[in-house]
């Protein structure tokens, strides 16, 4: 398997609410087979799927809504590698590489987490301070960078 094949192709949405730009509160959800880990909604590219078909496809799957807009995107493919624990589980992949999206609920949107496969159990909005609190710790640095990025862009 060549490295690049060693990372499966995921896309990755923050989320703020429909109140952006005013207020710049970023959805957050709690995995529902992790006490009090939470994360961006995320999920695989599918084999011949275009990256934001793929984006809206998972937000609907895992948050029951895809009533959103894209505000910007992160430039770059980001990767990171898969605990030992859970990439037991994640074979033949060792991490994953992402196309990370910044979108904008739309006033009307609902969030329904009990999707046909739910992932989540819980949700929140929260600063783009407080994110790092509550993620779990193979991802911080992949979304430190990626917060980061769009604060100097003007955009958290």
């Amino acid at each position: 398997m060549s490295i690049k094949n060693e990372y499966r192709p995921n896309v990755a949405m923050i989320i703020v609410s429909s109140n952006y730009p005013e207020q710049k509160e970023i959805f957050i959800a709690e995995r529902s087979d992790l006490t009090d880990v939470w994360q961006f909604p995320q999920g695989g590219i599918d084999k011949g799927e275009e990256v934001q078909e793929a984006l809206f496809r998972e937000m609907e799957e895992e948050i029951g809504t895809k009533d959103a807009e894209i505000i910007a995107e992160y430039p770059e493919w980001i990767s990171y590698d898969f605990p030992s624990r859970i990439a037991k589980k994640m074979k033949p992949y060792k991490g994953q590489t992402q196309r990370y999206f910044l979108m904008k609920l739309s006033k009307d949107a609902k969030i329904n987490l009990e999707t046909e496969h739910p992932e989540f159990c819980a949700h929140k909005f929260v600063s783009a301070e407080e994110i790092l609190n509550h993620t779990a710790h193979f991802k911080k640095s992949v979304y430190e960078q990626v917060i980061n990025y769009f604060k100097d862009e003007g955009l958290l």
